[in-house]
C-alpha cells in the first residue's frame, strides 16, 4: 500500500509533464503553420499585385496550401497524443511530419475530424490543376529570383521561424 502511495504521485507527475510537453510541441507546430500560411498569403499578394490576371489561380493555390497546412496541424496534434513516433521533433520543424499520399488517403477514409481534413487535402490532390497553374509557378520563380521584391515578408518569415525553432519543450 505504501509503495502504491509512493508510485502514484510519480506516475501522475510523469503524465502531466508529458501532457505539457505535448501541448508545447503542438503550439510550436501550430505557430509554424501560421507563419507558413502568412508567408504564402504575402507571396500570393505580391504575385497578384504584379499580375492581377493571376488572382483566381492565386486564390486556388492559397486554398490548397491552407488545406495542406491545416491537415498537417491536425495530424501533428493527433500523432503527438496517439503515436508520437510519427512526429520527428528532433528534426527541423518543417520536417516534423511527412505524410505521403497513401497515408493521406488512409486518413481520409476515417470519419473523425482528422479524416475530414485529410479528405479535403486528398481531394485537392486528385483534381486537375488550375488552368493558370504554370503561369503562377512561373511568376513565383520570377519573384523568388528577385529577392528585393519579397525581402520584407521573407525576412519576417525567417525571423518567425527562427523564434519558433528556439522554443524548447521539455
Amino acid at each position: 500500500m505504501k509503495l502504491v502511495a509512493l508510485i502514484l504521485p510519480f506516475a501522475l507527475l510523469t503524465t502531466s509533464v508529458q501532457a505539457a510537453d505535448t501541448e508545447c510541441l503542438s503550439n510550436k507546430y501550430s505557430q509554424y503553420v501560421d507563419a507558413s500560411l502568412t508567408w504564402y498569403k504575402e507571396l500570393i499578394a505580391i504575385t497578384i499585385k504584379k499580375d492581377p490576371n493571376l488572382e483566381s489561380v492565386g486564390e486556388w493555390f492559397l486554398e490548397g496550401r491552407q488545406h495542406h497546412f491545416e491537415l498537417n496541424r491536425a495530424a501533428v496534434d493527433f500523432y503527438l497524443k496517439n503515436d508520437p513516433s510519427k512526429v520527428k521533433t528532433n528534426q527541423s520543424i518543417e520536417s516534423w511530419l511527412q505524410l505521403d499520399q497513401k497515408e493521406i488517403k488512409t486518413l481520409a477514409a476515417n470519419n473523425d475530424a482528422l479524416g475530414k481534413v485529410a479528405k479535403i487535402t486528398f481531394d485537392d490532390r486528385q483534381t486537375q490543376p488550375h488552368k493558370q497553374n504554370y503561369e503562377l509557378r512561373s511568376a513565383f520563380a520570377d519573384i523568388l529570383s528577385h529577392p528585393k521584391e519579397i525581402d520584407a515578408p521573407l525576412n519576417a518569415y525567417n525571423e518567425t521561424i527562427s523564434k519558433i525553432s528556439d522554443i524548447t519543450c521539455k
